[in-house]
């Protein structure tokens, strides 16, 4: 049997970047399934918190180059990689001079959410599947975290859905109790198009907010998890609405069998 193929996307990951609980899921899930056999890759943002020199990251030349489409712009892909100390593990890093080379994450110094944080978004999922695409590894499940990535199982429904590198991908979508309040500009959902791409599938994104971010990721997840027991009412009400959603308990001591059983479920 060959190996299980599982690609995680997410914000951050330690010990690059921790500014979220997200940060430890994604570094201790995939190590998790690692030891049981898997074949991992992980994809991050390259925010500009994270000291290369120290991280030891290096760009991949053969990866990068590629333009990724944002409403009528195009931005330059670059794709950085480095090696978790004390795992085998890779995290390939999405990078572009204009979204991620600003000193912090979401916010200003001031606290201001930045009001390209939705262009970001987009790149950065846009910039995943190209990544993949490019390495010509083919995943048998995209594990998606929080809004940032909540894109990625729209696009391979629609863009990617018959593309020989994901025509048998399945995702899964994680809720991550991670709300802003910011509302992003009217033109978002334009912003997100790609091709196959209705406005009928991006309509949950007209309310332009977080919510809508993590509506879309539910609607389009082959499985819908929620990584904290005690989420916002809203929260807990878009989970619970979710028509694949999944209860896995991450308290309990066997929650890598369970991960393991849900991926190998999704893709038999």
């Amino acid at each position: 049997m060959e190996k299980l193929r599982i690609l995680y996307v997410a914000s951050e990951i330690n010990p690059f970047l921790q500014t979220t609980d997200v940060a430890d899921y994604v570094r201790k899930l995939p190590q998790a399934m690692q030891e049981k056999g898997a074949e991992i890759r992980i994809l991050v943002p390259r925010f500009g918190l994270i000291n290369e020199r120290k991280n030891r990251l290096h760009e991949v030349v053969r990866l990068s180059g590629i333009n990724i489409t944002v409403g009528d712009e195009e931005k330059p892909l670059i794709i950085k990689v480095a090696s978790i100390p004390n795992a085998k593990l890779q995290v390939y890093f999405i990078d572009n001079d204009d979204y991620f080379h600003r000193k912090s994450v979401f916010f200003d110094k001031e606290n201001n959410f930045f009001d390209d944080n939705d262009e970001r978004a987009i790149f950065f999922c846009k910039g995943v599947l190209e990544t993949v695409k490019k390495l010509g590894w083919a995943p048998d499940v995209v594990h998606c975290n929080d809004w940032m990535t909540a894109l990625i199982p729209l696009y391979l429904k629609t863009t990617y859905r018959n593309d020989p590198m994901f025509k048998d991908t399945k995702s899964v979508f994680t809720v991550h109790n991670n709300a802003f309040d910011y509302k992003f500009d009217a033109d978002l959902q334009s912003k997100a198009k790609a091709m196959d791409v209705s406005d009928e599938a991006l309509a949950h994104l007209h309310s332009a907010d977080f919510e809508g971010f993590v509506k879309i990721g539910c609607a389009y997840a082959d499985a819908v998890l929620k990584a904290e027991e005690h989420c916002s009412e809203s929260l807990n009400e878009i989970f619970n609405n979710a028509p694949k959603r999944v209860q896995l308990d991450e308290q309990d001591e066997n929650f890598s069998e369970s991960y393991y059983n849900l991926y190998n479920d999704l893709v038999s």
